[in-house]
């Protein structure tokens, strides 16, 4: 690695000593932010700030001792780049020990290769060690900062491992990991040695770190975990799945560990390899602010697999029973384990409903009634009556069909699946199964796929000898959960909620005039208001749930919907065309993506422009979509496929209502976003690189 590239990530121009830069994390990021937009490593400051603001509502970047690290990937990036400032006064970043002197702004290019990503990790796992942070606090010119930060990002000489030594491999000179407790700079440690202080009775744990941008608390829960391990003389190895590179650990060091620890935001890769071992489970920034707690409640574990998450068997989302009650609300589990179902329905439906679409273009409406018949009998050499056209139109239909026919049971089995893992999987799909079979269709789902997690993680619990905890995953828990979910399926709630379907079904089907629009309303409202969150899902699944041909009110709610759904990216890409001073560059090329993918019905192409100036865009989408929603229901347009924006334009009946009412939605939404920002705030004013 260069010199030059090491010593390109930060100058002095970039360094700010003793500041005031304002009394909120939002100022010292937009200050830190400007410098390095200033130096011309980022197109603009507004992206910047709205890339590491994003990062900030995932989870707070401070740290104990008086640390904040802001980070993101950013497109306004253009370089890998540290802006510092050491504050006076303090500012608050979320640390648990109160506000941060020492604040780090750390920016990667989306996408940039991981030479660079490599140099901004070292920094962060170099702030977990005390003499660092204490040499920043006692640096006098912005040279001298600048020459702390090369020496620990700069890559230490390549020394040959010896045989049979478990040397510690590319951690950098910010790394607190030493022989037999290693994390390596891409992944995995190789084989644990015994620490200075000997092993806990010969335990070993595996941990893996992961957050969600992969370029600070990754290595530094990492490197915190580690340096616990050899605190309390227990060997740590750690997988590390940042964004430069995951090494996965040998599944002989699996094999061979007491416990297991995962201190991740996000998913963890190939979680099945876990599977058998007593878990502790947190936060990533967890094992950086408690590191010795959760090494200590893994030791337990190990003595007690019964006292903790045995992995395969629970949720990612529960604590183990040691490490106290959850900090994620009731309210907010349920709503990530109903989108985690929502997410992994969508696929289903995008892919079975355009499916659906394509052949009712080929062969018409009519083929719901042939469709078995042809593609059972005839061939492309024996063609129907329809010839060429309805024999494929037909295949057509019956692919979408079938992939429509999975639409309730994977919500209920990911349902499942976010609740209870992968033991939820099987007990979920066939809770889903059942509800399609006794016509409880989307309700019945929804329930079924609660019940069958519910009762998976509820016999996860139940303690069982070591030599049984194998078959718990695999055979002991789906049988009972689906024993138990299915069960009451179809002895007590399946007619029930079959009944409150029909019900909603006659209700809907019954809307007309002021109803119908009023509902149109409140889709529009639902789609706009958090552009592909949950509250935008939940309106999307009640569309495509109840999608069908034979049902006009579903393709009314199928078109308002979709429509609502469009306006948001498309009218703030007329907003960025007409008014394009009220918009930074990096939104101003954003609004023009946002021309496709609105088109396309992809409400997150509004995203950007909401994170940046959420209190003057949602308001203005939410506008727009609503009145959109309201014209289609008035005017009766219907859609037949639950995807594909102006892209399934032939399955659309009522056309011309259908795209007044996205003109005049999209139009409402650019005029009225441009109006906020030209009235409560000055226009943009680009910023001029150095």
């Amino acid at each position: 690695m260069s010199a030059s590239t090491t010593s390109g990530l930060i100058s002095p121009e970039l360094v700010a000593l003793d500041a005031d830069l304002g009394p909120e994390k939002v100022d010292v990021i937009r200050a830190l932010a400007q410098k390095v937009t200033d130096v011309g490593r980022a197109s603009s400051a507004d992206g910047l700030v709205a890339d590491a603001l994003a990062r900030e509502e995932q989870a707070a970047t401070g740290l104990p001792g008086g640390i904040g690290i802001p980070h993101c990937r950013s497109t306004s990036v253009t370089a890998p780049t540290l802006a510092f400032a050491r504050l006076s006064p303090k500012v608050d970043f979320g640390a648990p020990d109160g506000p941060a002197d020492l604040v780090f702004l750390i920016a990667a290019p989306d996408g940039g290769g991981s030479e660079h990503l490599t140099l901004l990790t070292a920094l962060a796992r170099a702030l977990v060690r005390p003499a660092f942070t204490a040499s920043l606090r006692e640096a006098e010119t912005p040279q001298d900062l600048v020459q702390l930060v090369q020496d620990v990002v700069t890559p230490p000489a390549k020394v040959p491992a010896t045989s049979g030594a478990g040397a510690t491999a590319g951690a950098g000179n910010g790394s607190v990991a030493s022989a037999g407790t290693a994390t390596l700079e891409k992944g995995a440690a190789s084989a644990p040695q015994q620490p200075a202080g000997g092993t806990s009775s010969g335990r070993t744990i595996v941990a893996v770190t992961a957050c969600p941008t992969g370029i600070a608390h990754t290595y530094m829960a990492a490197d915190s975990l580690v340096a616990a391990g050899e605190r309390a003389g227990v060997p740590v190895i750690v997988e590390t799945q940042g964004s430069s590179g995951s090494t996965p650990l040998e599944a002989s060091v699996i094999a061979s560990a007491s416990a297991v620890i995962f201190a991740t935001e996000v998913g963890v890769k190939n979680r099945e390899r876990f599977a058998g071992k007593p878990v502790v489970a947190s936060g990533v920034k967890r094992a950086i602010n408690e590191p010795d707690k959760m090494v200590a409640e893994a030791i337990a574990a190990a003595d007690d697999p019964n006292s903790a998450k045995v992995e395969g068997s629970a949720s990612s989302t529960e604590k183990s029973a040691s490490s106290g009650a959850s900090d994620v609300s009731f309210g907010v589990k349920l709503r990530q384990v109903l989108l985690t179902g929502v997410s992994y329905m969508i696929p289903f439906v995008a892919a079975g409903g355009l499916l659906i679409a394509l052949g009712f273009l080929l062969a018409g409406y009519e083929i719901t009634d042939v469709a078995d018949d042809i593609v059972i009998n005839n061939t492309l050499t024996n063609l129907p009556d329809g010839g060429l056209a309805q024999y494929i139109g037909a295949v057509l239909f019956k692919l979408g069909n079938l992939a429509f026919a999975f639409l309730v049971p994977a919500l209920a089995g990911y349902i499942a699946y976010g609740i209870a893992d992968r033991p939820g999987i099987a007990p979920g799909f066939t809770a889903g199964a059942i509800a399609v079979f006794v016509g409880a269709g989307f309700l019945g789902g929804l329930v079924g796929g609660l019940l069958a997690g519910i009762a998976a993680l509820y016999i996860s619990k139940i303690k069982v000898p070591k030599w049984a905890r194998g078959l718990m995953p695999v055979v002991v828990i789906p049988l009972g959960a689906t024993l138990f979910a299915g069960g009451l399926m179809f002895v007590v709630l399946g007619r029930p909620l079959a009944a409150l379907t029909d019900a909603l079904t006659d209700w809907l089907n019954g809307l007309s005039g002021s109803s119908a629009i009023l509902l149109g309303v409140i889709l529009g409202l639902m789609m706009a208001f958090d552009l592909g969150g949950p509250v935008n899902k939940a309106a999307y699944a009640f569309a495509t749930a109840g999608l069908s041909v034979d049902n006009p009110a579903s393709l009314r709610i199928m078109a308002a919907v979709m429509a609502a759904g469009m306006v948001p990216p498309l009218g703030l890409a007329l907003a960025t065309a007409i008014r394009p001073r009220l918009f930074s560059a990096g939104e101003r090329e954003n609004g023009k993506a946002a021309w496709l993918l609105g088109a396309s019905f992809i409400s997150e192409g509004a995203i950007p422009f909401a994170a940046a100036d959420p209190l003057r865009v949602i308001p203005a989408s939410m506008l727009g979509a609503a009145t959109t929603g309201a014209i289609v229901m008035a005017t009766g347009a219907e859609l037949s496929a639950p995807h594909g924006g102006v892209f399934v334009s032939f399955a659309i009946s009522g056309l011309f209502g259908f795209f007044l009412a996205l003109i005049v939605g999209l139009v409402i939404t650019g005029i009225a976003v441009s109006a906020l920002k030209q009235f409560t705030r000055a226009p943009v004013q680009e910023p001029v690189a150095a």
